[in-house]
Protein backbone atom coordinates (compact mmCIF):
# COMPACT_ATOMS: atom_id res chain seq x y z
CA UNK A 1 0.00 0.00 0.00
CA UNK A 2 2.48 2.21 0.89
CA UNK A 3 4.93 1.63 -2.19
CA UNK A 4 1.60 2.33 -4.57
CA UNK A 5 1.35 5.85 -2.52
CA UNK A 6 4.70 6.48 -2.92
CA UNK A 7 4.35 6.14 -6.96
CA UNK A 8 1.10 8.21 -7.07
CA UNK A 9 2.77 10.96 -5.10
CA UNK A 10 6.03 10.42 -7.35
CA UNK A 11 3.49 11.14 -10.46
CA UNK A 12 1.92 13.67 -8.99
CA UNK A 13 5.41 15.41 -8.55
CA UNK A 14 6.05 15.23 -12.00
CA UNK A 15 2.89 16.22 -13.68
CA UNK A 16 3.89 19.42 -11.56
CA UNK A 17 7.07 20.02 -12.74
CA UNK A 18 5.95 19.67 -16.82
CA UNK A 19 3.78 22.86 -16.69
CA UNK A 20 6.77 24.24 -15.23
CA UNK A 21 9.17 23.29 -17.51
CA UNK A 22 7.18 24.27 -20.22
CA UNK A 23 6.61 27.82 -19.05
CA UNK A 24 10.36 27.98 -19.18
CA UNK A 25 10.53 26.94 -22.12
CA UNK A 26 7.93 29.59 -23.35
CA UNK A 27 9.72 32.42 -21.48
CA UNK A 28 12.80 31.84 -23.24
CA UNK A 29 10.81 31.05 -26.72
CA UNK A 30 9.85 34.75 -25.73
CA UNK A 31 12.93 36.57 -25.27
CA UNK A 32 14.48 35.11 -28.72
CA UNK A 33 11.27 36.43 -30.34
CA UNK A 34 11.91 39.77 -28.91
CA UNK A 35 15.13 39.91 -29.30
CA UNK A 36 14.79 38.62 -33.07
CA UNK A 37 12.20 41.51 -33.34
CA UNK A 38 14.81 44.14 -31.82
CA UNK A 39 17.53 43.30 -34.23
CA UNK A 40 15.25 43.61 -37.03
CA UNK A 41 14.34 47.15 -35.99
CA UNK A 42 17.45 48.16 -35.81
CA UNK A 43 18.48 46.62 -39.16
CA UNK A 44 15.53 48.97 -40.37
CA UNK A 45 16.40 51.85 -38.68
CA UNK A 46 20.37 51.76 -40.39
CA UNK A 47 18.94 50.64 -43.72
CA UNK A 48 17.08 54.04 -43.54
CA UNK A 49 19.51 56.49 -41.77
CA UNK A 50 22.78 54.61 -43.34
CA UNK A 51 22.39 56.45 -47.44
CA UNK A 52 22.95 59.67 -45.04
CA UNK A 53 26.01 58.64 -43.35
CA UNK A 54 27.39 56.80 -46.33
CA UNK A 55 27.01 60.15 -48.29
CA UNK A 56 29.01 61.66 -45.73
CA UNK A 57 31.39 59.18 -45.83
CA UNK A 58 32.14 58.73 -49.68
CA UNK A 59 30.76 62.38 -50.91
CA UNK A 60 29.56 62.40 -54.25
CA UNK A 61 32.78 63.59 -56.25
CA UNK A 62 33.58 65.41 -59.58
CA UNK A 63 35.45 63.53 -62.16
CA UNK A 64 39.05 64.88 -61.35
CA UNK A 65 38.37 64.33 -57.20
CA UNK A 66 37.66 60.98 -58.20
CA UNK A 67 40.89 60.84 -60.15
CA UNK A 68 42.29 62.51 -56.97
CA UNK A 69 41.14 59.61 -54.56
CA UNK A 70 42.31 57.38 -56.31
CA UNK A 71 45.94 58.85 -55.95
CA UNK A 72 45.50 59.55 -52.64
CA UNK A 73 44.45 55.97 -51.42
CA UNK A 74 47.37 54.82 -53.18
CA UNK A 75 50.18 57.43 -52.00
CA UNK A 76 49.05 59.52 -49.21
CA UNK A 77 46.35 57.57 -46.93
CA UNK A 78 49.17 55.78 -45.11
CA UNK A 79 49.91 59.28 -43.57
CA UNK A 80 46.58 61.48 -43.75
CA UNK A 81 44.60 58.46 -42.72
CA UNK A 82 41.12 57.45 -44.52
CA UNK A 83 39.10 60.55 -46.05
CA UNK A 84 42.32 62.38 -44.98
CA UNK A 85 41.30 63.04 -41.55
CA UNK A 86 44.72 62.58 -40.41
CA UNK A 87 46.95 59.73 -38.81
CA UNK A 88 48.31 60.44 -35.23
CA UNK A 89 52.35 60.93 -34.96
CA UNK A 90 51.90 59.94 -38.62
CA UNK A 91 50.71 63.08 -40.97
CA UNK A 92 47.61 66.19 -39.80
CA UNK A 93 44.55 65.84 -40.65
CA UNK A 94 44.04 67.89 -44.60
CA UNK A 95 40.43 68.38 -43.67
CA UNK A 96 39.86 72.51 -44.75
CA UNK A 97 43.52 72.88 -45.64
CA UNK A 98 42.28 73.63 -49.14
CA UNK A 99 43.52 73.19 -52.70
CA UNK A 100 46.21 75.93 -52.48
CA UNK A 101 47.92 73.83 -49.44
CA UNK A 102 47.91 70.35 -51.86
CA UNK A 103 49.31 72.15 -54.70
CA UNK A 104 51.61 73.74 -53.10
CA UNK A 105 53.57 70.70 -51.09
CA UNK A 106 52.87 68.10 -54.00
CA UNK A 107 53.87 70.73 -57.16
CA UNK A 108 57.01 71.74 -55.47
CA UNK A 109 57.86 67.90 -54.06
CA UNK A 110 57.92 68.49 -50.20
CA UNK A 111 54.51 65.48 -50.61
CA UNK A 112 55.01 62.82 -50.20
CA UNK A 113 57.17 63.41 -47.33
CA UNK A 114 60.45 60.30 -47.30
CA UNK A 115 60.92 61.01 -43.50
CA UNK A 116 59.38 63.23 -40.51
CA UNK A 117 62.28 65.62 -40.54
CA UNK A 118 61.88 69.57 -38.94
CA UNK A 119 61.14 70.66 -42.20
CA UNK A 120 60.12 69.47 -45.83
CA UNK A 121 62.53 70.07 -48.56
CA UNK A 122 62.11 70.72 -51.57
CA UNK A 123 62.69 67.97 -54.38
CA UNK A 124 61.83 67.08 -58.06
CA UNK A 125 57.79 66.46 -57.95
CA UNK A 126 56.63 62.50 -57.61
CA UNK A 127 53.13 63.59 -59.24
CA UNK A 128 52.86 65.07 -62.98
CA UNK A 129 50.46 69.37 -62.61
CA UNK A 130 47.35 67.22 -63.62
CA UNK A 131 47.64 64.96 -61.06
CA UNK A 132 48.32 67.56 -58.97
CA UNK A 133 45.54 69.16 -59.77
CA UNK A 134 42.91 66.46 -58.84
CA UNK A 135 44.52 65.83 -55.70
CA UNK A 136 44.27 69.25 -54.95
CA UNK A 137 40.62 68.76 -55.96
CA UNK A 138 40.02 66.00 -53.71
CA UNK A 139 40.97 67.67 -50.84
CA UNK A 140 38.88 70.52 -51.84
CA UNK A 141 35.73 68.85 -52.13
CA UNK A 142 36.13 66.80 -48.88
CA UNK A 143 36.70 70.04 -46.63
CA UNK A 144 37.02 73.00 -48.44
CA UNK A 145 39.59 75.81 -47.95
CA UNK A 146 41.67 78.46 -49.59
CA UNK A 147 41.83 77.99 -53.84
CA UNK A 148 44.84 79.79 -56.09
CA UNK A 149 42.97 81.57 -59.09
CA UNK A 150 43.27 79.98 -62.59
CA UNK A 151 45.95 80.48 -64.50
CA UNK A 152 50.37 80.25 -64.47
CA UNK A 153 50.36 84.04 -65.04
CA UNK A 154 49.45 85.41 -62.09
CA UNK A 155 51.76 88.58 -61.90
CA UNK A 156 50.70 90.00 -65.14
CA UNK A 157 48.95 93.31 -63.85
CA UNK A 158 51.09 93.37 -60.50
CA UNK A 159 52.95 96.78 -59.54
CA UNK A 160 56.76 95.62 -59.35
CA UNK A 161 57.39 98.74 -57.13
CA UNK A 162 54.20 98.17 -54.62
CA UNK A 163 55.26 94.68 -54.85
CA UNK A 164 59.09 95.61 -53.17
CA UNK A 165 57.35 97.82 -50.43
CA UNK A 166 55.57 94.29 -49.17
CA UNK A 167 58.47 92.11 -50.08
CA UNK A 168 60.31 94.11 -47.64
CA UNK A 169 57.71 94.67 -44.93
CA UNK A 170 56.38 91.37 -44.90
CA UNK A 171 59.03 88.80 -46.53
CA UNK A 172 62.05 90.01 -46.09
CA UNK A 173 62.61 88.99 -42.57
CA UNK A 174 63.07 85.24 -43.01
CA UNK A 175 63.49 84.67 -47.16
CA UNK A 176 66.32 87.92 -47.10
CA UNK A 177 65.82 90.76 -49.41
CA UNK A 178 67.12 88.98 -52.17
CA UNK A 179 64.54 86.32 -51.85
CA UNK A 180 67.49 83.80 -51.26
CA UNK A 181 66.45 82.30 -48.33
CA UNK A 182 67.12 82.13 -44.44
CA UNK A 183 67.77 79.99 -40.74
CA UNK A 184 65.21 79.81 -38.76
CA UNK A 185 65.16 78.13 -35.30
CA UNK A 186 65.19 74.42 -34.34
CA UNK A 187 66.54 73.36 -37.53
CA UNK A 188 64.05 75.04 -40.03
CA UNK A 189 64.64 77.64 -42.80
CA UNK A 190 63.27 79.99 -44.78
CA UNK A 191 63.35 79.04 -48.34
CA UNK A 192 65.11 80.53 -51.19
CA UNK A 193 62.50 81.88 -53.75
CA UNK A 194 63.86 81.43 -56.73
CA UNK A 195 62.76 78.40 -57.97
CA UNK A 196 59.22 78.97 -57.04
CA UNK A 197 56.28 80.09 -59.88
CA UNK A 198 53.52 82.11 -59.75
CA UNK A 199 51.19 79.57 -58.43
CA UNK A 200 53.66 78.24 -55.78
CA UNK A 201 54.27 81.39 -54.48
CA UNK A 202 50.85 82.40 -54.34
CA UNK A 203 49.87 78.99 -52.60
CA UNK A 204 52.25 79.82 -49.91
CA UNK A 205 50.64 82.90 -48.83
CA UNK A 206 47.29 81.42 -48.45
CA UNK A 207 48.56 77.86 -46.66
CA UNK A 208 51.22 79.29 -44.42
CA UNK A 209 53.49 75.89 -44.61
CA UNK A 210 56.00 75.03 -42.04
CA UNK A 211 56.40 78.25 -39.83
CA UNK A 212 55.47 80.88 -42.74
CA UNK A 213 52.17 83.27 -41.70
CA UNK A 214 49.40 82.79 -43.73
CA UNK A 215 48.59 86.01 -45.81
CA UNK A 216 44.92 85.50 -46.08
CA UNK A 217 43.10 88.01 -48.26
CA UNK A 218 42.09 90.20 -44.74
CA UNK A 219 46.13 90.42 -44.57
CA UNK A 220 47.05 90.48 -48.47
CA UNK A 221 44.77 91.20 -50.80
CA UNK A 222 44.92 89.21 -54.03
CA UNK A 223 46.08 92.33 -55.89
CA UNK A 224 48.75 93.06 -53.42
CA UNK A 225 49.83 89.15 -53.39
CA UNK A 226 50.02 89.80 -57.43
CA UNK A 227 52.18 92.98 -56.41
CA UNK A 228 54.97 90.59 -54.55
CA UNK A 229 54.89 88.09 -57.08
CA UNK A 230 55.55 90.57 -59.17
CA UNK A 231 58.47 91.49 -57.37
CA UNK A 232 59.94 88.43 -57.14
CA UNK A 233 59.60 87.48 -60.92
CA UNK A 234 60.52 90.65 -62.67
CA UNK A 235 63.43 91.98 -59.89
CA UNK A 236 64.78 89.66 -57.52
CA UNK A 237 65.34 86.62 -60.39
CA UNK A 238 65.97 89.15 -62.84
CA UNK A 239 68.69 91.55 -61.19
CA UNK A 240 72.00 91.81 -63.22
CA UNK A 241 73.54 92.66 -60.04
CA UNK A 242 74.95 96.00 -61.16
CA UNK A 243 76.89 96.19 -58.05
CA UNK A 244 79.20 93.48 -58.26
CA UNK A 245 79.40 89.71 -57.13
CA UNK A 246 75.93 89.06 -55.40
CA UNK A 247 77.65 86.51 -52.68
CA UNK A 248 74.58 84.69 -52.82
CA UNK A 249 72.10 87.30 -51.81
CA UNK A 250 72.32 86.69 -48.40
CA UNK A 251 72.49 89.86 -47.09
CA UNK A 252 74.62 92.07 -44.27
CA UNK A 253 76.26 88.87 -42.65
CA UNK A 254 77.79 87.48 -46.00
CA UNK A 255 78.96 90.74 -46.97
CA UNK A 256 80.18 91.60 -43.44
CA UNK A 257 82.09 88.59 -43.06
CA UNK A 258 83.49 88.56 -46.68
CA UNK A 259 84.69 92.28 -45.72
CA UNK A 260 86.33 91.23 -43.02
CA UNK A 261 87.92 87.80 -44.34
CA UNK A 262 89.32 89.99 -47.15
CA UNK A 263 90.22 92.71 -45.45
CA UNK A 264 91.62 91.93 -42.61
CA UNK A 265 94.25 89.19 -45.14
CA UNK A 266 94.80 92.40 -47.51
CA UNK A 267 95.93 94.20 -44.28
CA UNK A 268 98.22 91.74 -43.13
CA UNK A 269 99.54 90.44 -46.55
CA UNK A 270 100.19 94.60 -46.59
CA UNK A 271 101.71 94.94 -43.38
CA UNK A 272 104.31 92.32 -44.23
CA UNK A 273 105.03 93.88 -47.60
CA UNK A 274 106.09 97.05 -46.43
CA UNK A 275 108.05 95.47 -43.26
CA UNK A 276 110.23 93.60 -45.66
CA UNK A 277 110.22 96.62 -47.64
CA UNK A 278 111.36 98.57 -44.89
Amino acid sequence: MTSDNDRRRGLLARLRERPAARSRGRRRLGAAVRLIAALMLAGGAYTVFAPGAQAQDNPQLTGAAAEGKALFDVSCVTCHGRNAQGVEGRGPSLIGVGAASVEFQVSSGRMPLARQEAQAHRKPPVFTDEQTRQLAQYIQELGGGPVVPGGDDLHEDGNVAAGGELFRINCSQCHAFGGGGGALSSGKFAPSLHPATDRQIYAAMLSGPQNMPVFGDNQLRPEQKADIIAYIQETLKHNQDQGGFNLGRYGPSTEGLAIFLIGIVALVFASLWIAGKS
